[in-house]
């Protein structure tokens, strides 16, 4: 099985007809995911990519029936993007921009609060789950189907935890970057949630990284449940010398108050299996499958 996104998932592409978009959008098409309609204002009535393009997100769900979203809108747009997928009921909804502004996410998070739609991103590489729904820009080819849920804060370091399952010999139920951005659509505690209730996910690999409270947050949850699923964890910059910044926003954040040791410690503290180097991850996880 999966979370958020399957084979059965109607997809439309706000922004369908850009150059990036129409790239990508080829490719998840090509990888066999359900692409139902576009939006782009102003080119309504034509079709891009053999699918057709509408004015605006409502008119496009009521013919097409989709219920997610990718966005390749820029940065500016984001929240317009958001509110019109909100006011349409999407399930999911998925952001690739970058560089949204802190402002713009705080009413973008605003306008979340209380709906049914949940929100990758922005600044995310998306979601895939393998054989059966690619949203966002994922390098297809590197997956497998399988039962690991991968979630991760860092958008290249969750390739990198993908080949590792593959070490192990085994495949992904479903991969989430959740992206590198201060404020995010949904973090880990609403992936570990999912994972926990998803019969198809035997494992989780969790990737943390410098800043913000994300994982703190996430292991908190996990500690607090009654039935776990195993975890096996890594926080990029954990062998980085002390006083050192990435310059990650989170970390501009935090400001050197909350470290990479202090995330590892509640991580472990919390029953998740740790690494300090991501290529170890393979190891861990062949113990977990063996036991599973």
């Amino acid at each position: 099985m999966s979370i958020f996104a399957d084979k059965n998932t109607k997809v439309l592409i706000q922004g369908i007809t850009g150059k990036q978009a129409s790239f990508h959008v080829q490719r998840s098409m090509n990888y066999g995911t359900d692409v139902v309609a576009g939006v782009t204002p102003g080119k309504g009535g034509t079709t891009h990519l053999g699918v057709p393009v509408f004015d605006t997100v409502k008119e496009a769900i009521k013919q097409s029936g989709a219920n997610a979203s990718v966005m390749f809108v820029p940065a500016r747009q984001v929240v317009v993007a958001v509110t019109e997928g909100v006011e349409a009921e999407l399930d999911l909804m998925v952001c690739i921009a970058d560089n949204v502004p802190v402002k713009d996410m705080l009413e973008v998070k605003a306008i979340l609060k209380g709906s049914k739609t949940k929100l990758i991103g922005p600044n995310t590489p998306g979601l895939i789950t393998p054989e059966e729904a690619r949203l966002g820009i994922f390098p297809e080819n590197i997956h497998n189907k399988g039962r690991i849920g991968i979630v991760s804060r860092s958008s290249t370091l969750t390739y990198e935890a993908v080949l590792e399952t593959k070490r192990a010999l085994a495949g992904q139920s479903t991969v989430i970057g959740l992206g590198d951005d201060m404020i995010i659509g949904i973090d880990f505690v609403d992936c570990l949630r999912a994972f926990h209730e998803d019969t198809g996910t035997d494992a989780i690999v969790m990737i943390g990284q410098m800043g913000g409270l994300f994982e703190e947050e996430g292991a908190a949850y996990y500690q607090s449940l009654s039935h776990k699923k195993p975890i096996i964890g890594c926080v990029a910059g954990n062998t980085l010398p002390a006083g050192h910044n990435m310059g990650y926003v989170g970390e501009v954040m935090t400001n050197g108050i909350i470290t990479v040791q202090d995330k590892v410690r509640a991580m472990q503290q919390a029953g998740i299996i740790m690494v300090d180097n991501i290529n170890d991850i393979h190891k861990e996880l062949a113990k977990v499958i063996a036991e599973c």
